[in-house]
């Protein structure tokens, strides 16, 4: 398989929005020739699983992923019988996207990352022969099971392809994913140059594993706020960024976010933040900050700051709507734009 950038594009949900719009908002994108929808599971708020069963329920060729959910909180048994249960519900629509949560929310409720490039891999293993409906026993460093299977009474009990992409902030597991996964869910809020770095370590994880990283696909989180006033389209994201800077400097410092602006944010929020907190920080962070590492402003500014991530290697732009009008970015990226976005990928990154 060939992870080519072939005007696709993809919708992606948090809790922004009740999940019945978000249903609304699926179909439409499914009737716009959108790939895919992915659900957010980040902080505690909205489960992922949930909102995917109601996205595949009411669509019929609308790929559902879980962008992401943890390698912690669910043991592996649990998340292998739970994307095969969705596999039940959309046979072949399923994408499980996994990645390694993030402090200090995981400290907070009693998860101690620890070695997690090692337990990401052992996870896996176990999870991708599971949902192959193989009987596993295995006794690592972190996963640790005896003679468990997908116990299926009545119904398929033949193997189930749910594709696996890690999701994936830092090097070493950016390399782990083109080592061991079938894709790679590169985050939002990144630059278009972090996605130089992320390229040569995909396929430096792919290249161990005898592999190209053409066969490594890489949808991306785009941060995508879209007004035809700009302004209101930059507070929109301004907010989020803003939020960001604070909770999870790592990502921002990886796209080349200043230490100092980082070191003033952090004076002014708290985890979480408080209303007050997030519009004070609001004022340090200026517009060059929110568009380097967001499609933000009218249609057209958003469409080119999207095709600088295709140029980049993102294979699939996964747009994260900021607007009021979600639906008009929905439109803005329908079949014509989808178009234009593949002509302008880089060949020599796959992403053409």
């Amino acid at each position: 398989m060939s992870a080519r950038a072939e005007g696709r594009v993809a919708l992606y949900l948090q809790d922004k929005h009740p999940i019945r719009d978000g249903m609304r908002y699926v179909a439409h994108a499914e009737a716009r020739g959108f790939e895919a929808v992915w659900q957010a599971e980040s902080r505690l708020v909205r489960e992922a699983t949930v909102p995917m069963a109601a996205f595949a329920a009411t669509t019929e060729r609308i790929k559902v992923g879980s962008g992401v959910v943890n390698c912690w909180t669910r043991n592996v048994g649990l998340m292998a019988a739970t994307f095969v249960t969705l596999d039940d519900l959309a046979p072949g629509r399923v994408l499980l996207g996994i990645g390694a949560w993030w402090e200090p929310l995981a400290s907070k409720v009693g998860v101690r990352r620890e070695r997690p490039l090692l337990a990401m891999r052992e996870y896996i293993d176990v999870l991708r022969r599971l949902i192959a409906m193989e009987n596993v026993t295995f006794h690592g460093g972190y996963v640790d099971v005896t003679d468990i299977e997908i116990d299926i009474v009545h119904g398929d009990r033949s193997p189930r392809r749910v594709p696996i992409y890690l999701g994936a902030t830092g090097m070493k597991m950016m390399a782990l994913a083109g080592e061991i996964a079938d894709g790679a869910l590169l985050n939002y809020l990144v630059s278009p140059a972090y996605n130089d770095r992320a390229m040569e370590a995909l396929a430096a994880g792919a290249a161990r594993a005898g592999r190209s990283i053409d066969e490594i696909d890489r949808p991306q989180l785009v941060v995508c706020s879209l007004d035809e006033d700009r302004a209101v389209a930059l507070d929109h994201a301004r907010e989020l960024v803003t939020q960001y800077l604070g909770q999870q400097p790592h990502i921002m410092k990886a796209s080349g976010v200043e230490q100092s602006l980082l070191d003033e944010i952090a004076q002014v929020l708290t985890w979480p933040a408080t209303e007050e907190q997030i519009r004070e920080a609001m004022r340090l962070v200026p517009d060059e900050v929110v568009q380097m590492i967001t499609a933000s402003g009218t249609p057209e500014e958003c469409r080119a700051k999207v095709r600088e991530y295709v140029a980049a290697g993102c294979t699939c732009p996964v747009l994260y709507p900021l607007g009021d009008d979600v639906d008009a970015m929905i439109d803005a990226f329908g079949v014509d734009a989808q178009a234009d976005l593949s002509a302008t990928a880089d060949p020599g990154t796959g992403g053409g």
